[in-house]
């Protein structure tokens, strides 16, 4: 998997989760928009700090999530 250099974990930024170049917009937001029917366009205009490159990296990140196997 390529590097992600657009999504950052700080515990002092919504509790640590996902969030896009250290904003208050997390991961699963992004996710979450796409999902449930909103374009990127429309994600684009009502998050106007955001970046068509922030969205790429959110669906990437939550991808490589999605397919992490816990060893336990």
């Amino acid at each position: 998997m390529k590097k992600l250099t657009r999504i950052t974990c700080n515990p002092e930024i919504m509790g640590g989760k996902p969030c896009i170049r250290g904003m208050r917009v997390t991961v699963g937001m992004i996710v979450g928009m796409l999902a449930t029917g909103h374009s990127r366009e429309e994600i684009l205009k009502l998050y106007p700090y955001l970046e068509a490159q922030d969205i790429d990296e959110a669906l990437s990140y939550a991808a490589w999530r999605s397919e992490e196997v816990e060893l336990a």
